[in-house]
């Protein structure tokens, strides 16, 4: 790490992103002391200062306009304008990598609009955004860091698979990071990192006297972020290092499930028709809609009771149900399963604190049954301490429950949960070793063929090949689901040429939910990957190549060495 002079973090969010930095000599002094970008502005609202909307605004060329909070009012000015139409508007979309079954370099995203483009480039131009602020604070600054003297960090969540790590880091390079530049860490980690450096006295629930850096201390990381809920379970041992106890696991249960329960709650009022229209015909009225509701829902707490109000485009949307449907606002909203729990004072929309908290509920739910899931596997039965991180987790309804349901267990929010991920990515550039060990999400394998056993292989995948019977598709196994692995673990594997003068060899590589799969074909097994290895100096004779599979760091790696003449080959780890 000698060569880089500061660590720069990118927490690439589902709803906000941020990013922070800080120098090897801060980091040597200060650990805590790191630079976060103060200046976000929310065009009037203060929402969130040390992040910005995760939002992008392209012109006609496909070129950057803006980014978060000035991308969402620039593109509310070209609405008004008519002068939207060639534009590009990409928001909330870093889920789209999570949900994609498929995911490869040619995905498309579509805008607000319909309009679509190569998500890569989407992903690309929005860290370019974030890389760029950065680099023209530090030049603001005055600080004379070049940019190849910058470790580079980009946030992914744990439960993500490792294609879409892979499509981060393939996007980071198209915002210009240079890829050996490059760490991704897993959003719970960094969380958690960053709360082994905090004293007491920042750990909200924590009593006098506990230490998160306690040799022996377990803990289970609870993420909520906008998109997802990502879990883990941390373990603190000698030496200052993390082991984790059981695999990430989670679900898409974040903050923005409850802003899309509020949606639906507005749908069952106007339909989803005027929805749509307000969207279309004025969005910077539909984004003061959903501004206004991210700020009054930070505010619901157990104990609030009566009208919670807030306001809302009352004119805009007054004006699209008269034209639209020949009724008022009010009106609609008297024939609406809410007449009794909603009414309209003036451009406040009055709601029953009760049907706010409803819209907590299912999500609330979800991640209480996340955690139950954990806590039932034997390495996490005796976990004391809950952590509770990311911006949802400053939400006093989720901490409520949470302290009911699990009341047993310490719950600990940490101050400023929100950017516990961004501070702590940092960190782990600084330290990337912090997390000794990981435990395997899926068991990892190659399709080979063997000889064909009647006892042990199955008919259905025989086949002839030259005259003798082989079993194709059985599942070689590299390592196994649940298996703790010390981060850089080494695990070799040799493989033949079939042909002469063969110039390329191809490796099939497949995840499977199972801890003992048998075939690559099963349901719980998928393809996630080839690695396409180069033989050096191709030979009539059968050549075997050495391949070391490298486990337990953030992403799946790869090196492979020929046998014959010894040398390195070119290898290929191609998972999108």
């Amino acid at each position: 790490m000698s060569d880089h002079l500061l660590v720069a973090a990118i927490d690439f969010g589902t709803t906000y992103s941020g990013y922070a930095f800080s120098t090897i000599a801060n980091f040597k002094l200060d650990p805590l002391k790191i630079h976060a970008n103060q200046a976000w502005n929310a065009g009037g609202r203060q929402l969130l200062s040390l992040k910005t909307p995760t939002c992008l605004l392209l012109n006609e060329k496909k070129e950057l306009v803006s980014f978060g909070y000035e991308a969402e009012n620039d593109y509310a000015e070209l609405v008004l304008d008519e002068k939207h139409h060639d534009h590009y508007y990409f928001t909330r979309f870093k889920m789209r990598l999570y949900q994609a079954k498929d995911l490869s370099e040619e995905m498309r995203l579509e805008d607000v609009t319909g309009k679509s483009l190569m998500a890569i480039d989407v992903f690309g131009q929005s860290i370019k955004a974030l890389r760029d602020h950065l680099l023209k604070l530090l030049d603001t600054e005055g600080t004379s860091i070049k940019q190849h003297e910058i470790k580079w960090v980009l946030t992914v969540p744990a439960i993500w698979p490792d294609s879409a790590k892979q499509f981060m880091r393939k996007s980071a390079e198209k915002a210009g990071i240079e890829d050996s530049n490059l760490f991704i860490a897993l959003e719970p980690e960094a969380a958690s990192i960053h709360c082994q450096y905090l004293p007491t006295g920042k750990l909200k629930g924590a009593t006098e006297g506990l230490t998160m850096t306690e040799t022996g201390q377990k803990y289970m990381v609870v993420d909520l972020g906008g998109g997802t809920a990502d879990l883990t379970v941390h373990e603190k041992l000698e030496g200052g290092h993390l082991k984790e106890l059981c695999h990430a696991s989670g679900g898409d249960c974040g903050g923005t499930s409850v802003d899309n329960a509020f949606i639906q709650m507005m749908v069952k009022i106007l339909g989803a028709p005027m929805i749509n229209l307000l969207k279309q015909e004025d969005p910077s009225a539909y984004l003061d809609l959903l501004r206004e509701f991210e700020t009054v829902k930070r505010k619901i707490e157990p104990t609030t009771s009566g009208k919670v109000n807030f306001t809302i485009p009352c004119a805009t949307i007054n004006a699209l149900c008269e034209k639209h449907q020949n009724e008022s606002l009010l009106s609609m909203i008297q024939a609406s399963p809410f007449a009794d729990q909603i009414t309209l004072r003036g451009d406040k929309l009055r709601v029953d604190a009760d049907v706010m908290k409803t819209l907590f509920e299912k999500t609330i739910n979800n991640i209480i049954k996340l955690v139950k899931d954990i806590l039932r596997k034997s390495s996490a039965q005796d976990v004391p301490l809950l952590l509770l991180v990311g911006g949802f987790a400053e939400c006093p309804l989720i901490q409520s429950a949470m302290g009911k349901e699990f009341s047993e267990k310490r719950i600990i929010i940490p101050e400023e949960a929100g950017i516990s991920v961004l501070k702590g990515a940092v960190l782990f550039g600084h330290k990337p070793d912090y997390i000794a060990s990981r435990v395997m999400q899926f068991s990892y394998g190659t399709d080979i063929s063997k000889t064909f056993d009647p006892d042990r292989h199955s008919e259905s995948h025989k086949k002839v090949v030259n005259g003798k019977e082989r079993c194709r598709n059985i599942f070689s196994v590299i390592i196994g689901k649940d298996r703790s692995v010390p981060i850089g673990t080494k695990i070799r594997k040799s493989y033949n040429t079939i042909h002469k003068n063969q110039k390329w060899m191809t490796i099939n590589i497949y995840a499977s939910n199972k801890k003992n799969p048998s075939y690559v074909d099963e349901e719980d097994c998928h393809l996630i990957g080839k690695a396409g290895i180069d033989i050096p100096s191709p030979s009539e004779e059968k050549r075997s190549v050495e391949v070391e599979f490298i486990l337990g760091n953030t992403e799946l790696s790869m090196t492979a060495k020929e046998d014959l003449y010894g040398s390195t080959c070119e290898a290929n780890f191609k998972l999108i």
